[in-house]
């Protein structure tokens, strides 16, 4: 009888072992990361590629919410514009490439999760990565040219605006990334519950504290310190985080 029990036990043992990721020791973990981290520069290198290719098409579409307000963009150094190309060339390629960010990150994570954390997998990858693509959009869109009309505004009439195009691109790309990172917070939180670590009580049970986080955040994301601009970014925050609950 014990014989049978010990072949039974020998005979099962493969099929839960193969749910399970192996053990990695530090230096293994170490390994993995570092190859994760290459993976990551590799993708990110090859969207370099790729958006090199098109960065005027880019600065041209960058420019267009602005056009009716600045006619032209100048430039105060011989170095100005390629520096404010190079930005630009960097937010198109991390936004190319955060689909293989996530993933990678995914994947790190991955060995000290259970199999049904496991699972969330594609809704991690998918989710974030057209949640960032939805905050960016909306700074262009929105924030942006309300950004413009109340900045350029102030002193209509009065002073005449030269912006130069670094400045104008440093504006517009620090604002569509800060942007397309706060729209994460439902990825965020709908992850966190799903591993247990939040419930929607405790999230009801914390809004208060949450709002006055979202309305911190978004006074430091958006670049202007009117109350419209606040609103405009605080206010969606607000909603994603109800529908996360």
């Amino acid at each position: 009888m014990n014989e049978l029990v010990e072949r039974e036990e020998r005979s099962a043992s493969p099929a839960a072992d193969s749910e399970q990721e192996p053990t990695l020791t530090w230096v293994g973990h170490l390994e993995e990361l570092r190859r994760r981290l290459g993976m990551s520069l590799v993708s990110f290198l090859l969207a370099v590629g790729i958006s090199v290719t098109q960065v005027e098409h880019l600065i041209a579409w960058l420019q267009r919410p602005a056009r009716h307000l600045l006619p032209t963009f100048a430039f105060f150094s011989p170095t100005e514009p390629i520096v404010a190309y190079t930005k630009v060339v960097v937010l198109c390629a991390f936004t190319l490439a955060m689909p293989v960010f996530l993933w990678q990150c995914w994947a790190f994570a991955r060995s000290g999760l259970s199999p049904r954390e496991r699972s969330l997998g594609l809704v991690f990858i998918s989710w974030g990565s057209i949640q960032f693509l939805a905050g960016v959009g909306f700074a262009y869109l929105v924030l942006l040219p309300v950004s413009l009309r109340v900045l350029l505004g102030i002193g209509a009439g009065t002073l005449e605006p030269v912006i130069s195009i670094d400045r104008y691109l440093s504006f517009v790309t620090t604002l569509a990334f800060w942007s397309g990172v706060a729209c994460e917070l439902p990825v965020v939180v709908f992850l966190l519950a799903k591993v247990g670590i939040v419930t929607p009580e405790w999230l009801r049970q914390q809004r208060p504290y949450a709002i006055l986080i979202l309305v911190t955040i978004a006074a430091i994301v958006t670049p202007t310190t009117d109350v419209v601009n606040l609103i405009l970014l605080a206010v969606p925050l607000a909603v994603l985080y109800e529908l996360s609950i």
